[in-house]
């Protein structure tokens, strides 16, 4: 397992980060408690989060470049409120890192 502090620190990111990264936050929180995660999610905008250094990071596919070191690992999501979708790209992607 990575030496990381506990909880998780997941970061939701969006263009502007107001209402759209707080939707993608929700749902971040879900699918974190149904896999049993302890994780401290916050959400943010995109400059906001260059500056930021969460484990993981979850956003819009176009903003990915541009996030690209910020975070130990990185999901892409394209529906912000749809969890299974969610959880089906974070199971894999947190059982990677050794967090899950």
């Amino acid at each position: 397992m990575p030496d990381r502090p506990v909880p998780l620190t997941v970061l939701a990111v969006c263009g502007l980060g107001m209402g759209t990264s707080l939707i993608l936050r929700m749902t971040c929180e879900t699918v974190l408690q149904r896999l049993g995660v302890e994780a401290r999610v916050d959400n943010t905008d995109l400059s906001t989060a260059k500056s930021q250094s969460p484990d993981v990071l979850v956003g819009q596919g176009m903003h990915m470049d541009d996030l690209a070191g910020v975070a130990t690992v990185n999901v892409v999501v394209d529906d912000f409120v749809d969890d299974q979708a969610l959880e089906r790209r974070l199971r894999p992607a947190l059982e990677e890192a050794g967090w899950l």
